[in-house]
């Protein structure tokens, strides 16, 4: 099941909703496995400080790390007409400084302990969070009670500044400069009246934003900030009294603030259909959008809606796929989803249209995928086959100490019970056929709705029926002129306190690196298999990477081994599409088969008691592919969509431009995997059968695989494969690396009325498997390679141009590149180049022995994290079978960053750094901002289309 949930900065909050698991259908056979499902859970003890302050402990002794999450009962409905976006700008001020916590020093205090950190803002909550070697929770403790409790008084004009604009950036980047980056926005304002908590954005409006005021700050710290407002989960490794007393200490004298009053249930209806169309200047092809007021969380109704929403759009038996895929042609891919949430709800229809198909036929489409779905009703099995997938979902939810803390705080921000878990599990095992036809008939069937046409720039004609321009308000491109606000040099005034707070916990002794045994043995057929065995969960995840990939595609028909990967999982020779999927989902079990630069990878995620029936569709897959030419021509079709609406994603086309300039024509990584257009337009089925026959082997094939099961299980669920699959010999071309670069070479590529400039900055360097590589990653980290990194502190957190910047090297067999990136402000780009080019040439002159020190222990501290989860495991057994690294490699990595010195460190800086030859490519808007370079000191500056063919100046439209 599908709850899309929309979340700022926090990627790890995909986890947050999952909180479901499987019943199927009963039998002798499955009876007892059904009540063992029914009673699982997740332990903890719940307690309240005097201060109103809500503590969930968890105990989860398998890794020597613990996870600190603290969910504020704030998100954007606490937040008010003319001062939206702020819960979200008040999150980015909470990792400035505080009282006792210098400015910039949470991210770095976190990071030299080993630790990671974010925290992210949603329409209901806003969650920080810590995840650390078991020794530095007091670290944690310290530095999260300090900006509870302890931050007010720091709050400055400058600081605040600078984070507005770091949040306008962040808009500019998520929003502003993405095809349909406004839909969101035109729903809710529509769905939502004006004054519902739900009726604005969680980034809010830029000139609420800009309006913004410190005292606005202070009130709303007041309020919504205090300990009585917050519940604190920590789960991990740690003894109960050490960590009371500890959260004691820190967080108990903590003045309780005045109530937060729970927000009422604020449910919508609408009195008619509302119909909106809007000129995307990013969009290619059409998107429509069609949305229906629901319900609240947690209610019957909710579980019901988002079954309604799975069987309505995915899968090959689903209605709208039938009817606007299969039957009409009209899209490649359709979406629907119910999203409830703390005080309201919303269910969603979204389907891109394939180029030039009009919005109005796919509108009348969605309704007679509505009547077949009503003449067809639903089955059981399409119930069960929904649940089926619950259960492993759920342990994936909870592999994480991280997993587990975002679960607890929510069911008891939300549910006002951590234990909630079991109820939900009762809640969704409960949902029937019955109730997905109530909720269709109560919320959608013959309801009002707001319905969306984001057109591409000119073509209003492919809009829905009678849509009236929505109201977007898009940003006028602006000279860059600093919004300066005087640094001032007060004396903070202390909040007292029953011990000094200016004094860092000390650390205690850092866990020892403890790499899981591994083992590994080569079968009958060639093929190598790496193992490990975790059985923390009863899961099982794998992998069979089969070298080649991209490398393998020519280049009249670069995209043939990307087809190649959605082919194979449209049926087999005796399954139909239809039959596959619904074997695979009736296992609870997932497979995914990809193609990347170097390899086709098959991935899995079962239940171990279900692995060798998982294994056994692979292996079907694998060898017995279906070639179905209908399904063949859809997948051509999705993937040219997907090509052209990429050509106008500024991010995309940097990435293709880039490659382009650094590899030259002659080397397959200068195309994209995907293929352009033209080749893949060009591309049979009798192409793919070819690819397949030369170059599927075990010979050139690596099985990785870890879970809930020994060696000698898993050699054994690989029998068949190992009998039926033959070897055979496979030729990977290698490609000459032409790195002759000499100068310094500004690319620009037009992007009219980008908001933000895509930067890219580099050139070829290091394969993998170079001795200095991992050395190199070493150096850059000070640089470019985390939060505190040298580009991220000045671009970010010192000008406020970007919402991040970054700098790298990418290798693996092949020599890859060294890159300095960001999307800045479009009137900071070329203030923006100049500070790359500077901090690179800079750094060359050598870093602090304090830098160094942070860099050491930030990378080896770090490596506590590095065997939590069966997913992390499996990418340590792909490394090592990728590039045949021992067992033992991260230790001796370890040592290689214990023993770098400043001479090394500088040494490789500038064998590696050489800024006076690498390529700098802006990707913006150019009448606004293509001048500025022609005469900044560069030995050339050249335009270039998206294909990266130099252009004439004066067919730019300046």
């Amino acid at each position: 099941m599908k709850t899309r949930i929309s979340r700022t900065l926090l990627v790890a909050l995909s986890f947050l909703f999952v909180s479901v698991i499987s019943c199927k259908k009963e039998t002798a056979e499955t009876k007892s496995e059904n009540e063992e499902v029914g009673k699982l859970s997740i332990d903890f003890e719940k307690y309240e400080l005097e201060n109103g302050l809500q503590v969930v402990l968890h105990q989860d002794k398998s890794d020597p790390i613990v996870s600190v999450a603290i969910q504020y009962g704030v998100g954007s409905n606490r937040e008010k007409t003319g001062r939206t976006g702020f819960a979200h700008l008040f999150e980015h001020m909470l990792f400035q400084e505080s009282e006792n916590v210098p400015q910039d020093q949470f991210f770095k205090k976190i990071q030299d302990v080993g630790g990671t950190l974010n925290g992210g803002t949603w329409q209901d909550g806003t969650i920080y969070y810590e995840v650390v070697p078991k020794n530095a929770m007091e670290t944690v403790m310290w530095l999260e009670s300090d900006r509870m409790g302890f931050l007010i008084n720091t709050v400055t004009e400058s600081a605040f500044n600078n984070q507005q604009e770091v949040v306008q950036n962040e808009k500019r980047q998520r929003v502003d400069n993405n095809p349909y980056g406004h839909t969101s926005w035109v729903i809710d304002k529509n769905i939502f009246p004006e004054g519902h908590p739900y009726n604005w954005q969680v980034i809010g409006e830029l000139v609420d934003l800009q309006n913004a005021t410190v005292e606005d700050v202070k009130e709303f710290y007041d309020k919504y900030y205090g300990p009585n407002n917050a519940t604190l989960v920590l789960a991990g490794d740690f003894e109960t009294a050490d960590a009371k007393a500890m959260i004691e200490k820190y967080f108990g004298e903590i003045k309780k603030r005045q109530p937060v009053e729970k927000l009422k249930v604020q449910n919508v209806t609408l009195s008619g259909t509302k119909r909106f169309m809007h000129e995307d200047n990013f969009a290619t092809t059409a998107q429509l959008n069609m949305v229906w007021p629901t319900v609240e969380q947690y209610t019957d109704d909710a579980y019901a809606l988002d079954f309604l929403g799975e069987l309505l759009s995915e899968g090959k038996k689903a209605p709208l796929y039938k009817v606007l895929v299969k039957e009409k042609e009209l899209t490649s891919d359709t979406n629907a989803w119910n999203r409830s949430m703390e005080i309201a709800g919303k269910f969603r229809v979204n389907v891109t249209a394939n180029e030039g198909k009009s919005l109005a036929d796919i509108e009348a489409g969605v309704f007679e995928a509505f009547k077949k779905f009503e003449e067809e009703g639903i089955t059981d099995t399409d119930i069960e086959r929904i649940k089926a997938g619950l259960e492993t979902q759920f342990y994936n939810g909870i592999s994480s100490v991280l997993g587990k803390s975002f679960q607890l705080a929510q069911y008891n921000v939300f549910a006002g019970d951590p234990g909630f878990i079991t109820q939900d599990i009762e809640n969704i095992k409960a949902v029937t056929k019955e109730d997905v036809l109530r909720v269709y008939n109560k919320y959608i069937k013959g309801k009002p709705y707001v319905i969306t046409s984001f057109v591409p720039k000119g073509k209003v004609d492919l809009a829905a029926n009678d849509s009236e321009k929505a109201a977007v308000v898009e940003e006028e491109i602006k000279e860059n002129v600093e919004n300066a606000v005087a640094e001032t040099k007060e004396e903070i005034e202390k909040t007292p306190s029953a011990f000094d707070r200016s004094v860092a916990p000390k650390e205690g002794e850092s866990p020892k690196l403890n790499i899981p045994s591994s083992w590994n043995t080569t079968l009958a057929n060639g093929m190598k298999v790496y193992g490990m065995e975790q059985n923390e969960l009863p899961l099982v995840n794998f992998s069979l990477v089969i070298s080649g990939g991209h490398l393998l595609d020519s280049f009249d028909k670069v995209g043939v081994a990307n087809l190649m990967t959605d082919i194979m999982m449209e049926g087999t020779a005796t399954k139909t599409p239809e039959q596959l999927e619904e074997e695979i989902e009736l296992l609870g079990a997932s497979i995914n088969m990809y193609t990347t630069r170097e390899a086709i990878i098959i991935s899995g995620n079962t239940l171990a008691r279900n692995l060798d029936k998982t294994i056994n569709l692979v292996e079907e897959i694998l060898l017995e592919p279906r070639w179905d030419e209908e399904e063949f021509a859809r997948i051509k079709t999705k993937t040219i969509n997907g090509i052209k609406r990429s050509a106008a994603n500024p991010n995309v086309v940097a990435r293709n431009v880039y490659n382009k300039v650094l590899y030259g024509d002659k080397h397959m990584f200068a195309y994209p995997t995907s293929g352009t257009v033209t080749s893949v337009e060009s591309i049979t089925i009798d192409d793919l059968k070819q690819f397949y026959t030369n170059n599927f082997s075990p010979s050139v094939s690596k099985f990785q695989i870890v879970g809930d099961l020994n060696k000698d299980k898993a050699i054994a669920s690989l029998k068949n494969l190992e009998s039926k699959w033959a070897s055979k010999e496979v030729t990977i071309p290698e490609y000459e690396i032409v790195n002759n670069r000499d100068k310094a070479s500004l690319y620009f590529v037009d992007i009219p009325n980008a908001k933000q400039s895509v930067i890219n900055i580099g050139y070829l360097s290091m394969a993998r498997t170079d001795e200095d590589y991992f050395p190199a990653t070493v150096m850059n980290y000070k640089l470019g390679g985390s939060f505190s990194g040298n580009v991220n502190l000045i671009l970010r957190e010192e000008k406020g141009y970007t919402y991040g910047a970054r700098s790298g090297f990418s290798g693996s067999k092949i020599p890859g590149t060294f890159t300095a990136s960001s999307s800045v402000r479009t009137n900071t780009t070329f203030e923006s180049v100049k500070i790359f080019k500077d901090e690179i040439e800079k750094y060359k002159s050598g870093i602090s022995e304090e830098d160094l020190t942070f860099t050491k222990n930030a990378l080896i501290k770090s490596n506590a994290r590095k065997f939590e989860t069966q997913f992390a495991l499996l990418g340590i057994l792909q490394e090592m079978g990728r590039y045949d690294l021992p067992a033992d490699y991260i230790a001796k990595e370890e040592s290689i960053i214990e023993g770098m010195t400043l001479e090394q460190h500088k040494a490789l800086a500038n064998k590696y750094l050489d800024e006076s030859k690498m390529a700098y490519l802006v990707i913006g808007d150019a009448a606004t901002q293509f001048e500025q370079f022609k005469n900044a000191g560069f030995d050339e500056v050249v335009m270039l289309d998206k294909d990266a063919n130099e252009v004439k100046l004066s067919d730019v439209k300046m």
